[in-house]
């Protein structure tokens, strides 16, 4: 596994980590907008990925 890969991975852990300490502290719409987020983020993350792949396997 590259050290770039490593370092999404390990900033995924943390940031799930500190959204599970946070979140109940915070109403629902805060919640939900999050939530929101953080799904549009995967998504971009996920598509970046995925061009990145078929990019490098031309």
């Amino acid at each position: 596994m590259g050290k770039f890969t490593r370092g999404v991975a390990a900033g995924a852990l943390i940031g799930a980590t500190v959204g599970m300490i946070v979140m109940p502290q915070l109403d629902r719409k805060t919640r939900r907008t999050m939530r929101r987020t953080g799904m549009k983020m995967r998504n971009m993350a996920e598509d970046a990925y995925d061009d990145m792949m078929h990019h490098w396997t031309k």
